[in-house]
């Protein structure tokens, strides 16, 4: 008799002796809805109920999907399973935005527990993986590839977790988080965002943090962006801010891009603090970025484009190094910003290191 046939008789006798089976509660179950190259992602999903899990097998999709079913899970293979833009127009609005996969809620209420998992999306005029009012939302172990604009994308959106994904050679940043995109509007609290573990090289921008708080961006890898972490703000209230960027390894990011009409060239730049308020910066490692942008530099507090002062930010026991012009730079006229215990050589202006 084997372990397992044994352990099951011994966990059947228990519960039969004690006379808990008659009152244990029903199991629930959910669905899997496997999708193979030559079948509809969007039909499974519509599909699926709360809970269920849509898997995507080997092969290449050309396709988009939609989705905005709480607790779903979209899965693949791994990178054996890609998404590309269809030859034939898809019938819906996530394709005809030029995204891959969209996960969306309503104006008045967010989309809750979404996972999007081992997938590759690549090629998609607009973003990879775009979600708009969620609650939630997993984004893990994705690749995203060679996307027009955004490798993963969101707005409107709270308790993201973006974790172990890859994004790479996306027109503009490789993850980009902001309150929302088509509007003027005040940062917004993520109540607890994480963006952990993620490779990000050959962007425009790895990770572009734009008018929100409270959230983390932590132990990631990136290199060979133009520039590697922005955390922008600007005039409108609440203030952007109140963000901690920790433990990433930030090296070479000397890919040259030129200016575009809200933001100046950018080459060389490791993480960039412009128009927030509350933010650490610790413990990073950021090495050799080295550029002639007004933004480049190792840790750079920049002036904001709309003259907005950054205040009360802390940049400390960070290893910065190798960067040019230097690796501590402040052009910021803000209060009370700190940049304490740092290991670096060259700071400007003088007396930062």
């Amino acid at each position: 008799m084997t372990k397992y046939r044994i352990a099951y008789l011994m966990c059947t006798a228990t519960v039969a002796a004690t006379g808990l089976g008659a009152a244990a509660p029903p199991v629930a179950h959910h669905g899997v809805h496997v999708v193979w190259p030559d079948e509809s992602i969007q039909k499974a999903v519509d599909a699926a109920k709360p809970g269920d899990t849509v898997l995507l097998a080997p092969g290449t999709f050309h396709q988009s999907v939609k989705i905005g079913t709480p607790g779903l899970t979209l899965r693949g293979m791994g990178r054996a399973t890609v998404l590309e833009p269809g030859t034939k127009k898809d019938a819906n609005k996530c394709a005809e935005g030029g995204n891959g996969i969209c996960v969306v809620g309503t104006k008045d209420r967010n989309v809750e527990g979404v996972t999007v998992t081992s997938v590759t999306v690549t090629g998609f005029a607009r973003t990879g993986v775009f979600s708009m009012a969620t609650d939630g939302l997993t984004v893990q172990n994705v690749t995203a590839v060679k996307n027009g604009v955004w490798g993963i994308a969101q707005e409107r959106s709270v308790r993201g977790r973006f974790l172990d994904n890859f994004a790479r050679d996306n027109g503009d940043a490789g993850l980009f988080l902001a309150n929302t995109i088509t509007e003027e509007a005040g940062a917004s609290d993520t109540e607890g965002t994480v963006i952990e573990r993620n490779r990000l090289e050959g962007n425009r921008i790895g990770v572009t943090v734009r008018r929100l708080r409270n959230l983390v961006v932590g132990r990631n890898h990136l290199t060979g962006n133009c520039a590697a972490v922005f955390v922008v703000g600007d005039e409108n209230k609440p203030k952007a801010g109140a963000v901690t960027v920790r433990d990433n390894y930030i090296a070479h990011n000397n890919k040259s891009c030129p200016k575009t009409p809200r933001l100046d060239a950018l080459e060389g730049s490791g993480i960039v603090l412009t128009g927030v308020d509350d933010t650490l910066v610790t413990g990073n490692v950021v090495r050799g970025n080295v550029g002639k942008s007004p933004l480049s530099g190792g840790i750079v507090l920049f002036k904001s484009f709309v003259g907005v002062t950054s205040d009360r930010n802390r940049i400390s026991d960070n290893v910065v190094e190798g960067n040019s012009p230097a690796d501590l730079v402040n052009t910021d006229l803000g209060k009370d910003n700190a940049f304490v215990a740092n290991t670096c050589r060259a700071s400007q202006p003088k007396g930062l290191c």
